[in-house]
């Protein structure tokens, strides 16, 4: 790949960079598009590589189709080597053989990695097929800082039921067990309040918010995942950053728009919390 010339960003050598790898939402709720507006109101500078492209609006989605991983390659490749990110994160990987690629790139990333590991859309349409789970557990999971999985997920990887907040304190020890450093499972799907574990260092740590009873809750996780990723490249110790981003998330959940037919967007123009 030939070298690329690099251009200088006026106004931002002091603003932190931060590289989102996902796939793309024409209707901007999720994917890339839901992290780069979560990384602006952040006060940080995005940027992406796009793993897969869907057809889908708040309704339904009715395509995806998964980019070749060398192409991946090659934009995390001309990313970092150019403007490298504070921090990066993982969405929608669509394959194995790009979980692989991009598992040997961040091996190499001086920076953390948030990895969201998204398999299915808020429609239930399959983003990640069942076979690549274990490519996930395998070689992505333990080089990476963080995994943001929320109970469909978690269940997935540590091959157990989610009940009740003691089997997410469970699931998370298990996963932490494959590798990452830290595992944020979240509690979103189970009754009462709406309550994130953190498994860092064999601590747990507790994040509960009220749950917000709403259909509007398309590109959570992506937001979410890109908060924190976000404040990461700020230079938040993770339990802060958590802590921030979930403030955020759940204004973004409160005062959602309403756009959309179906399960509309989350409010990307919350208040992000920055002092």
């Amino acid at each position: 790949m030939p070298n690329l010339p690099s251009t200088p960003l006026p106004g931002l050598s002091k603003r932190p960079a931060a590289l989102t790898i996902a796939g793309s939402d024409p209707s901007g709720g999720a994917g890339i598009q839901a992290d780069l507006k979560t990384f602006h109101q952040f006060g940080v500078y995005g940027e992406a590589a796009i793993t897969l492209l869907t057809v889908q609006n708040t309704t339904q989605v009715s395509r995806v189709q998964v980019m070749s991983p060398g192409m991946v390659a090659d934009q995390i490749r001309a990313v970092v080597a150019d403007i490298p990110p504070a921090a990066a994160k993982t969405g929608a990987l669509g394959s194995a053989e790009m979980i692989a690629v991009i598992a040997s790139e961040a091996a190499k990333f001086r920076f953390p990695l948030v990895v969201d590991p998204v398999m299915i859309s808020k429609h239930g349409a399959p983003l990640l097929p069942p076979a690549a789970a274990d490519s996930l557990r395998r070689l992505l999971l333990p080089v990476c800082d963080l995994v943001t999985p929320n109970l469909f997920e978690a269940a997935e990887l540590a091959g157990t039921e989610i009940g009740d907040v003691e089997a997410m304190k469970e699931a998370a020890a298990r996963i932490a067990d494959m590798g990452p450093k830290a595992v944020l499972l979240k509690g979103g799907h189970l009754t009462g309040e709406a309550r994130d574990i953190l498994y860092l260092d064999g601590m747990i740590h507790e994040y509960p918010s009220e749950r917000i009873d709403t259909p509007h809750t398309h590109g959570t996780g992506c937001t979410y995942s890109a908060a924190i990723t976000a404040c990461l490249a700020r230079g938040m110790a993770l339990p802060g950053a958590i802590a921030l981003a979930k403030r955020f998330i759940t204004e973004a959940i409160r005062s959602a728009p309403g756009l959309g037919r179906g399960q509309g967007p989350v409010n990307h123009f919350a208040d992000a919390g920055l002092a």
